[in-house]
């Protein structure tokens, strides 16, 4: 009868055969154990481990994630309360009437390279005139040609910018002529002091002096008044007087701030161009010795003839 309820207990017979699956898996298991060096062993050891361990490396790197979030955050916080406390107080912006024009109508008369220098040049005038203490009323005239295909090549957010007036008309259309000055090196007259109801020209032009004296030509051709910075009244230069255009206009802009042309002159100037202050001392002592030299060169009198006999 016993043998009849171990027979027909189908629990029992299951659970038989898992024994016997389980004998013959560890048998298998133990059969591959021994058929594997020790290093294998070792090996597979740390493999199983690594898969044991996964979860655990994968919340260590959330926490040090989150651990340098942290860090980062409070970094901005000390650095925004420290910019906080050194902060100047923004000074305030004084427009003046004055005008500055680029006369943009040399197009046909440079090359490729010195049209995008050109274009440079404007962007930094522009750049200037933003943040000057006293900006001018900024007009780029004659706009086309080559240059207007850089600023459409390489600065495209140019029809953007702000407190500037760009003109495709020649500047003489856009200012009546009896408020212009064209400013050039080439000219006789010495600009001493800005006048705010003038438009001041400078000539949009980077030739490397191919090209010496046309914005005067052009000035004189127009009838316009022309004049240069005073730079050879405070300055002596190693090299030539022609400038740069954007040096020209932050000149301007610093003599607005400044009230001198002399600490105008020295804030723009690049140390390349070798200026250095001309000693009002050192030039009355040139003056003199060259007055000294003179005198004593000028022939005897008969009197003085007869003293020295």
């Amino acid at each position: 009868m016993a043998e009849d309820t171990v027979k027909n207990d189908p629990s029992s017979a299951r659970q038989g055969d898992d024994n016997t699956d389980n004998k013959s898996n560890n048998g298998e298991a133990a059969a591959e154990n021994q058929t594997l060096s020790k290093r294998q062993r070792k090996k597979l050891l740390k493999q199983q481990k690594w898969e044991e361990e996964r979860e655990l490396r994968k919340q260590r790197r959330k926490d040090r994630k989150q651990q340098r979030r942290m860090q980062r955050q409070n970094h901005q916080e000390e650095e925004g309360e420290a910019q906080g406390v050194r902060k100047r107080p923004r000074r305030e912006v004084t427009p003046t009437s004055l005008r500055l024009v680029v006369d943009c109508g040399f197009d046909d008369l440079m090359l490729i390279k010195d049209v995008r220098k050109l274009h440079k040049q404007i962007q930094r005038c522009y750049a200037e005139n933003r943040r000057a203490l006293h900006p001018v009323q900024f007009y780029l005239t004659s706009l086309g040609g080559q240059l207007k295909q850089s600023m459409d090549e390489k600065d495209k957010g140019w029809v953007n910018w702000k407190d500037i007036n760009i003109k495709t008309e020649h500047y003489s259309e856009v200012v009546a002529k009896e408020e212009l000055v064209y400013l050039t090196s080439d000219s006789p007259n010495v600009l001493e002091e800005l006048d705010q109801k003038k438009a001041y020209v400078i000539g949009g032009l980077v030739d490397h002096n191919h090209h010496k004296g046309i914005t005067f030509e052009r000035a004189k051709e127009l009838g316009i008044d022309h004049a240069q910075l005073p730079l050879s009244s405070f300055v002596k230069m190693n090299s030539r007087k022609v400038l740069a255009v954007n040096h020209v206009f932050e000149i301007i802009l610093a003599y607005l701030e400044k009230g001198s042309w002399q600490e105008a002159f020295f804030t723009v100037l690049p140390q390349r161009k070798g200026a250095v202050a001309v000693d009002q001392d050192e030039t009355t002592a040139q003056e003199k010795e060259e007055e000294d030299s003179d005198s004593d060169s000028d022939p005897d009198t008969p009197e003085q003839t007869k003293q020295k006999a």
